[in-house]
């Protein structure tokens, strides 16, 4: 039987239907991909926002933490200073940011607890934020110039109830954790100190130093070289026990003044809305990088405790703080106008 030879013929129309539905599938093929295998996190720089100046305390936590930070995320950790309002206009910022994962915020018992109190309205929230993990402490000192006559914690706290309105104090601003601990204090011991508010630590520490006032609440970081120095004396500690730096300083508690435990701590959030996934690789990454032995060594040498946790254990903490320094604030009726 003879063989036939030919090709075989499709129409013109039938192969571009082939094509076309070819290239459909292609495409969905394409599009459930990229649904089911987003783009890796992170896929550039990171912003870190600190609420406050440059050369502060938080400032020197932040800038410690986001090279190491940087380098085990595989990418740069930009430290973004949006200072004002005790903090208010950054975490504002920071709140109003894509929950993307790539805006993270220095939060602090300020800008988180006392403000939501102090003024009448605010454009943020605690709760406009997630939880990523506890970083440090800045432990409170009461400090008074040598001069002063203020030989020992004793001595002070007899003399300024002896002499209610006499004396005062001096305080990075309104609603900073230095001046709701002198309020605090001041609310322990029954006296009365007369608030002195400047703005920032930096203009507080030269009046004292200078004895324009004659004392102050400051944390470690501010106090300790001047303390170190012989410029400043430290009377005693806010804190339930004595710190390593200053191990002869005494604590409130040994003066039988009970519940005087107070510092100014250091937290990271992200907005509120960020990929659970992300939150955790975030907090992951923090607690290694608070291990890394020279960055903990670089931090208590500046004079932070460092404390690192998780993002669950942190959302607790701010809550019991919330409940005690609300009520506190409410008390003292304390208040900020509005700038």
């Amino acid at each position: 039987m003879p063989v036939m030879r030919g090709k075989i013929r499709t129409s013109t129309k039938a192969g571009a239907a082939w094509g076309a539905g070819l290239l459909a599938a292609l495409l969905l093929s394409l599009a459930g991909s990229s649904r089911a295998e987003p783009a890796a996190w992170p896929a550039k720089p990171l912003r870190w926002v600190v609420a406050y100046p440059a050369g502060g305390g938080s400032d020197f936590l932040a800038r410690q933490l986001a090279p190491q930070l940087g380098r085990q995320l595989g990418q740069t950790v930009l430290i973004d200073n949006r200072p004002g309002a005790g903090g208010s206009i950054g975490s504002d910022f920071a709140a109003k940011s894509a929950p993307d994962g790539y805006t993270l915020l220095s939060g602090d018992n300020g800008a988180l607890i006392f403000n939501s109190a102090l003024y009448k309205k605010m454009p943020y929230a605690a709760s406009d934020f997630t939880p990523v993990g506890a970083m440090a402490r800045f432990p409170l000192l009461l400090v008074v110039h040598p001069e002063a006559g203020f030989p020992s914690v004793g001595h002070w706290l007899a003399e300024v109830k002896r002499h209610p309105g006499k004396y005062s104090y001096a305080s990075p601003g309104i609603g900073s954790p230095h001046h709701l601990a002198m309020e605090l204090l001041k609310q322990r011991s029954g006296s009365f100190i007369v608030h002195v508010p400047y703005r920032g630590t930096s203009f507080a520490v030269q009046d004292l130093l200078a004895g324009v006032v004659p004392m102050a609440v400051f944390d470690t970081a501010a106090a300790l070289p001047q303390v170190r120095a012989g410029r400043l004396r430290a009377l005693a500690v806010l804190s339930s026990q004595r710190i390593a730096q200053l191990p002869d300083v005494p604590t409130f508690h040994e003066l039988g003044l009970k519940g005087i435990d107070v510092s100014a701590w250091q937290g990271l959030f992200v907005p509120k809305g960020t990929p659970e996934a992300v939150v955790n690789r975030l907090s992951g990454e923090l607690q290694r990088a608070l291990a890394q032995p020279e960055i903990k060594a670089r931090l208590e040498d500046f004079g932070l405790q460092v404390t690192p946790g998780d993002g669950p254990s942190l959302g607790r903490f701010l809550q019991q703080e919330m409940q005690s320094w609300h009520a506190l604030i409410k008390e003292r009726k304390l208040a900020v106008e509005p700038q």
